[in-house]
């Protein structure tokens, strides 16, 4: 059995009222410690690594508003990257939550909060979505991270990524990323191109540039276009398709911008404490 195997058998049963329900870190010393992105939200400090049932000292805790991640290469990846590399990180989990602020936050919601703080409009980026990198599903959210983060070359691919919707009031942690099987079955870049047809394989040739040596492919541009040409009418003339030509195009309608939507103020409800697995010393091991 993996670590998060035995984490989430631990935390299902916890929450389910076993209150034996434990897990014994030191049986997955080879694994330890964890990387966890979460977000910034205090209602989480009471959560964590007790949901998990590890020791503080077995959990680099790394945090950022929504548990968001832009790029293969963002600040986030560094601190993912460095955790791995200097701090001995064995395992990344991306985790998110339910009722989170940032998934129900409009961008111009987002601005009205922003001007209020003094930080007008013309200051920042146009697109604020993407620079932002706002949602509008934690568990998308949840599943996009991860996706980054096993493709970013930061990360080797040895580090298994792993991604979690925690509930915000129970601790009930929801496994929506099986890092241990994700990261053994990605394509490598020439697995990507097979099967795309003629244009993509002949773009294929192009990966032999190399600019330290100054190589560059033999593939000629205007070859790759017609063979892409010829394949296109090929297909056409096989399902009976005429090519048609190109017309005028069309006048662009006006464009009305969209009405903010009303802000979502959920009640106030007091929550339970939430259900932990207890953390069961093994004597002997570590």
């Amino acid at each position: 059995m993996h670590l998060f195997e035995a984490i989430i058998d631990a935390n299902h049963r916890a929450v389910a009222g076993d209150t034996d329900a434990g897990l014994h870190p030191a049986d997955f010393a080879d694994e330890l410690p964890v990387i966890a992105l979460t977000c910034v939200d205090p209602r989480l400090n009471a959560l964590f690594p007790n949901a998990l049932a590890l020791p503080a000292e077995e959990f680099i805790w790394l945090r950022n508003a929504g548990n968001i991640i832009t790029g293969p290469l963002s600040s986030t990846m560094r601190s993912l990257a460095l955790a791995c590399a200097v701090k001995g990180g064995k395992e990344i989990a991306i985790i998110g939550h339910t009722d989170c602020q940032i998934c129900t936050t409009t961008a111009m919601q987002l601005l009205d909060k922003l001007k209020a703080l003094g930080v007008e409009r013309h200051l920042l980026p146009e697109n604020l979505n993407e620079f932002f990198g706002m949602f509008g599903s934690e568990r998308q959210n949840v599943i996009k991270a991860c996706d980054i983060v096993r493709h970013s070359p930061l990360i080797g691919p040895k580090i298994p990524v792993h991604g979690f919707l925690v509930d915000i009031e129970t601790g009930r942690l929801e496994w929506i990323v099986n890092g241990y099987e994700a990261w053994q079955t990605l394509p490598g870049p020439s697995d990507a191109i097979k099967g795309a047809g003629p244009m993509a394989e002949a773009l294929g040739s192009f990966a032999a540039f190399n600019i330290g040596e100054m190589k560059f492919p033999e593939t000629k541009i205007g070859e790759v276009v017609t063979k892409a040409e010829d394949w296109l009418s090929q297909k056409a003339g096989q399902l009976g398709v005429k090519p048609s030509q190109p017309s005028a195009p069309a006048a662009l309608a006006p464009q009305v911008p969209p009405l903010p939507a009303a802000p979502v103020i959920p009640p106030k409800i007091p929550l339970p404490p939430p259900i932990r697995p207890k953390i069961i010393p093994t004597r002997g091991r570590r």
